[in-house]
């Protein structure tokens, strides 16, 4: 009984046991069941979750583009290749959609991009053994041409795809870089492990305007199965993007490619430390080129020497082009006589200031007038108006009004003021001729307007408005801003004849800026540079360790352009001066920029310039557009024999004499090419999409392809460049040219 008793009592306790834990699981059930969650977490949420997937749809970054409509930056499509390794993704499928043969798949797709087969069997190993469902191959799987995924996709290998992906390219390469800037690849882990990918600004316009050429990301999503496929009511919702906005710029593509080349012909020639250049409208503030050395490729951003914009971020003490603003607050304040003489040489106005020489060491050329004065540059006449005629605290007043003291408001990141040091007697008096207080080159430029637009100072801008990608609309644009008035109209014309006379006249010290069309007023600058080691001279020595420069303007009765030019520490030769190499920029860019832009010459025969425009190239016949060109007076190449089928102008373009025209025909041959630039070599290859090979820089003195022969895609085009006035004599770049030839010669073997 006993036993029983027992039996029947655990038999209780054990039923009451179950009993509760099936209450318990029975009620948790009904509980999830009409709740619908566990652990507040919906479970409706979370399925809904597992089988959606969500895709960021990208924007199309906004486009830079110049004053003409001519692309700058964009995006532009490449590919981003990857591996499915995961073998059930194939799972009901008559084809293969893993990489099936990794050997295989390797051998194939080596060559094309250009690694090892072992690199490419360990990843896509790796990845199966780590059970992943894809991998990638890094930097050589990325930004892959059209060309590169089409030839790919035709070897129709298992598991292989293509993501499309957009990169930042900038058309024109080493073009106005310090301006538009760079953007670059971003990546973003997510909370869920997967990657997003942005374009974000890092520099120039790329940076000051991210936020509207970025536009706004959409999304896409959709119910799926395991393998990622669309169920068949997959409940898709999208989100569509807003690509960024458009932005166009002052900048004109022709003028700016002209001050490019120039600048790199002066750097490959005289190699200087730095050098800085910008076109402005005098009557707009618009900033029509700009450009510095050391610059860099926005596309390949790397080893950059020198990231500021020299022209808006770098201070220096500017030298005797500063004089310009000290001889107009003299006539402004109503005590300039212009034919009042002086003696020149040295000046000391009190035993405590040190003495004020002319840059001749002091000697100077007697008693003249402070008309002559300024043509010579002459220090003494620039202290002896601060000093005496001006005064002191009413020129810190003029200086003041043509806001030497502030930034411009350039509408470019990274601006920096220069500061006007007039603490000291002495440095109230080095002032007045560019010594001891600091100026950028834009603000030198923003306070010369007023000179140039009778009395009228104008603010300087590089943004001329903003677009609407898709519509077209014009969301803001800018227009000419006048920001003061330091002096009156009649002293701007005083201002601009003697402007004049330091060009033309029998003492000038610019006359090596003259040009053959127009007028040119400006003042030369020679800027001493700062000793920063201790116990040395406060300056630098030798007749090189200066900054030379340059402020001039065109026609200069009524100034339609206004330039500046600095070069620092260029390698002269012995019997060559300083301005030389700036005296080359000034030319070359200010008269073929006032006959570009069809500006009536105020020499000569006073003819207009009509501007050449192209016509229809596309599908004419070579030799008889070649000969309509070149009657002209364009520089016109044909490339090979029958119809146009390419050409690196569009139709309707207008062209500078000095732009080079390229015509590639159905039937291209090797032009000669001796004497090309670079930038027209570049463009060649990229017509007849070759491969190059570039040894040096400067100008092509020798090619691996002989003139005439037949060129066909992917052929290897290898040149040497020299800079101008150096001789061929590297045996090593011989050996390298020797070397593509010999590839050329066997690639026309045949198999």
């Amino acid at each position: 009984m006993k036993k029983n008793k027992t039996t029947h009592f655990m038999a209780g306790i054990l039923i009451v046991f179950f009993v509760g834990i099936f209450l318990v699981l029975t009620g948790r059930f009904l509980y999830i069941q009409a709740t619908g969650e566990i652990n507040n977490i919906s479970l409706e949420e979370w399925a809904e979750q597992k089988r959606t997937a969500s895709y960021k749809l990208n924007s199309e970054r906004g486009k830079v583009f110049d004053n003409n409509g001519m692309p700058l930056a964009y995006d532009r499509s490449t590919y981003r290749m990857y591996a499915i390794v995961k073998e059930s993704y194939s799972t009901n499928s008559k084809e293969p959609k893993h990489v099936v043969d990794p050997r295989r798949t390797a051998d194939l797709l080596a060559p094309i991009l250009d690694i090892e087969s072992s690199e490419i069997v360990t990843k896509i190993e790796n990845g199966i053994k780590n059970e992943r469902f894809q991998v990638e191959f890094g930097k050589e799987g990325r930004e892959l041409s059209q060309q590169e995924r089409d030839e790919i996709a035709e070897l129709n290998l298992p598991g292989i795809n293509f993501e499309r992906e957009a990169i930042r390219y900038y058309p024109n390469g080493m073009f106005a870089s310090h301006i538009i800037g760079f953007a670059r690849e971003t990546e973003e882990e997510q909370e869920d492990g997967t990657v997003t990918r942005d374009i974000v600004g890092v520099t120039g316009i790329e940076n000051e305007m991210d936020d509207l050429l970025s536009g706004e990301d959409g999304r896409i999503s959709f119910q799926r199965d395991k393998y990622n496929k669309k169920l068949l009511n997959p409940h898709e919702v999208i989100t569509q993007p807003k690509d960024g906005d458009d932005v166009h710029l002052t900048i004109d593509q022709k003028i700016q490619t002209l001050l490019e080349d120039t600048l790199s012909q002066v750097d490959e020639e005289y190699s200087p430390d730095r050098m800085t250049a910008i076109v402005m409208n005098p009557k707009t503030g618009e900033v029509i080129a700009m450009s510095n050395r050391p610059s860099y490729n926005p596309n390949n951003p790397a080893d950059v020497e020198n990231w500021y914009n020299d022209v808006i971020s770098t201070p220096f003490e500017a030298g005797s082009t500063v004089k310009m603003f000290t001889w107009a607050a003299a006539i402004e304040e109503g005590v300039y006589n212009g034919d009042e003489g002086y003696k020149s040489g040295s000046y000391r106005p009190n035993e405590k200031i040190t003495s004020i020489r002319d840059h001749n060491r002091g000697e100077g050329w007697g008693t003249i007038s402070y008309n002559e004065g300024f043509e010579r540059s002459s220090n003494v006449a620039a202290a002896k108006l601060a000093w005496e005629k001006i005064g002191t605290e009413k020129y810190l007043e003029y200086l003041k009004a043509f806001d030497l003291d502030e930034v411009t408001g350039i509408d470019l990141p990274g601006e920096v003021a220069g500061q006007i040091l007039y603490n000291w007697p002495l440095e109230k008096i080095t002032t007045s001729f560019g010594q001891g207080s600091t100026v950028t080159p834009i603000q030198q430029m923003k306070a010369a307007t007023a000179i140039a637009n009778e009395g009228k100072m104008l603010q300087p801008y590089v943004i001329k408005k903003i677009m609407n990608s898709n519509s077209g609309e014009v969301i803001e644009e800018k227009s000419p801003h006048v920001v003061g008035q330091p002096i009156s109209k009649e002293t701007s014309e005083q201002t601009l004849k003697l402007l004049e006379s330091v060009v033309n006249g029998e003492k000038g010290t610019g006359k090596m800026y003259q040009i053959d069309d127009y007028t040119v007023g400006g003042k030369t600058g020679t800027a001493e540079i700062p000793n920063s080691e201790a116990g040395s001279t406060p300056y630098l020595e030798g007749r090189e360790n200066y900054i030379f420069s340059f402020l001039g303007m065109a026609p200069i009765d009524a100034p339609e352009l206004m330039m500046y030019v600095s070069v620092k520490q260029p390698k002269l030769k012995a019997n060559e001066a300083g301005s030389s190499p700036v005296s080359f920029i000034f030319r070359n860019v200010m008269e073929n920029s006032l006959h570009y832009l069809n500006i009536n010459p105020d020499k000569g025969e006073n003819k207009a310039v009509e501007n050449t425009k192209i016509p229809k190239l596309i599908g004419t016949d070579a030799a008889v557009t070649e000969e309509a060109l070149t009657e002209k007076g364009l520089n016109v190449t044909v490339v090979g024999k029958g119809n146009i089928v390419s050409s690196n102008m569009e139709e309707g373009a207008e062209v500078l004499p000095t732009d080079r025209i390229i015509l590639v025909t159905d039937k291209p041959l090797m032009p000669n090419i001796t004497g090309w630039s670079m930038r027209d070599v570049l463009q060649l290859a990229d017509l007849l999409q070759l491969k190059t090979e570039l040894i040096g820089r400067g100008y092509v003195v020798k090619q691996n392809v002989e003139e005439g022969t037949p060129v066909k895609k992917e052929d290897e085009l290898g040149v040497e460049l020299l800079p101008p006035n150096e001789s061929l004599d590297s045996e090593n770049n011989d050996e390298i040219l020797n070397d593509l030839e010999e590839e050329d010669e066997d690639e026309d073997e045949p198999e």
